[in-house]
């Protein structure tokens, strides 16, 4: 049993460095996913009035005037609908390539909800064991370096699981509200079209 204590504590060790390389690596990558968050943020908050404008055209059963609704995301992918004639088959098609896409981008960000804490937990762990045994020796300086290692570790699991966590939970309300949106678009272009169908 000693020999295999002695195996296990060995590969735990020689994980430290690589589990601090991936720590490091998601790190950066949730302070760029944070900056290109806080750019989306400003282009949706400015092209939120197009979306309502568009949506209360709708609501009076009017016509979209594509020029006062912007040139945001929105806006352009209702114009995309109407180049397809708002075809029910096209256009639904069309919507749902949207909605996986917009599903594979908050994949992304709860990939860091989960990968944040777990190499947060064994860049915690790891550094226990040496952290105690140098307690144990009276080593207080090596006990010292691997409680701030396990700590340091600690703080930016959480940061990039809270990261991930806000980003996953802001953009999927706007992206449940732009498919909801568009596939209200559209059924109101149908049923506009259905009416005319049968004036003639």
């Amino acid at each position: 049993m000693h020999y295999i204590t002695q195996i296990l504590n060995w590969i735990s060790l020689s994980l430290l460095l690589q589990v601090t390389i991936l720590l490091i690596a998601a790190l950066a990558a949730s302070l760029v996913t944070l900056g290109g968050f806080g750019s989306t943020c400003l282009g949706l908050l400015r092209q939120r009035r197009g979306r309502e404008i568009a949506l209360k055209e709708l609501e009076q059963d009017h016509s979209i005037d594509f020029s006062r609704i912007g040139s945001g995301v929105f806006a352009r992918h209702l114009h995309e609908l109407a180049e397809l004639g708002w075809d029910e088959i096209h256009c639904e098609k069309r919507i749902s390539d949207w909605h996986r896409s917009y599903e594979r981008e908050l994949e992304r960000a709860g990939f860091m909800v989960k990968v944040g804490p777990m190499l947060g937990l064994m860049g915690t762990l790891i550094p226990m064991g040496p952290a105690l045994a140098g307690l144990a020796s009276g080593d207080i300086g090596s006990m010292a370096y691997n409680m701030q290692i396990a700590f340091a570790t600690t703080v930016a699991g959480c940061f990039v699981a809270g990261v991930g966590l806000l980003v996953y939970s802001v953009k999927r309300h706007w992206y449940a509200e732009e498919i909801s949106s568009l596939r209200y678009a559209l059924d109101v272009q149908l049923r506009r079209k259905e009416k005319q169908h049968e004036a003639r």
